[in-house]
Order: C-alpha cells, then structure tokens, then sequence
C-alpha cells in the first residue's frame, strides 16, 4: 500500500512539473513579445494605409474595443464596416513613434504616438494622438483586444 501510495505521490508531482514546463513553452518570452507587437504595430500602420480590412480581422479579437480621439467608442464590426466605405474612410498618411510596450505574461501593453492624416466618417483630420493598444496572447498568436487615444497637447 506504500508503494502505491508513494508511485501515486510521484505521479502527481511529475504531471504537476510537465504541465508548468508545457505552460512555460506556450507563454512567449519577453524579447519575443516585445519584437512581435512591435512588428504587428509597424503592420497596423500600413494595413491603415493600404485600407487592408484583412489584416484587423485576423489580428483583432472578435470583442475587440476601440476609444477613439474624437470621444466616440467603436467595435471591430463597425471599424471594418467603416474600412469598407472607402468613400468616408481612407487614411493619406500615418506615422507611429515613441512606441514602449511592457509585458506582463499574457498580456501586454503597447503606447506611442500616431501621427496621422486621415478621412474618417466623412470628416478631414489631422492629429496627433497617444495611443494605447491591449493584448492578450491566446492559441500561440498576440491579439489586439482594446485600444484608445486622446488628442496629444503640444
């Protein structure tokens, strides 16, 4: 009965180190982090620029949140629907700057500053803006799941 006792014991403490190893390798590591949401982020830019929906709805979660500079909150949905009228919507030039991104397991941080020239829902702006994006790394890829700039003061 010991050495059952003791075989199970062992068992348990040796699945317990496996599943901490195998969580360990899912979790990216800081440097990785850093250098993919760096990437996306530069990627972000010329998606805007091309006017590529493509690249937000294979990057955004589904429940995605944006809070934008002029005071208003959108959704993934309406953001794509918005890219899709190219009439209203077209971005002439952009640039993105300071960008810091801290990681935090699964999550990280990215703030910058975005520089851009841009029609959005029919109206002309241009504006510099500080910018915060969410991320959360869920099934081995790093997901935007909220944003949210304010207009930067000189």
């Amino acid at each position: 009965m010991k050495r059952l006792m003791l075989t199970l014991f062992a068992s348990i403490i040796v699945l317990a180190a496996l599943s901490s190893i195998v969580a360990a390798e899912k979790q990216p590591t800081t440097n990785d982090a850093v250098a993919a949401i760096t990437q996306f982020e530069n990627n972000s830019v010329k998606a805007d620029l091309a006017g590529d929906s493509s690249f937000f709805q294979n990057n955004y979660a589904d429940n995605w949140t944006g809070g934008f500079s002029g005071g208003t909150w959108t959704t993934k949905e309406s953001m794509l629907a918005d890219m899709k009228d190219t009439a209203n919507n077209k971005m002439n030039s952009e640039k993105i700057t300071d960008l810091k991104i801290r990681v935090y397991d699964n999550t990280a941080i990215a703030t910058y500053t975005d520089t851009y020239d841009a029609m959005i829902r029919g109206e002309h702006r241009t504006k510099t803006v500080l910018s915060t994006d969410t991320f959360v790394y869920q099934n081995g890829a790093w997901k935007e799941v909220a944003d949210h700039s304010s207009v930067a003061t000189k």
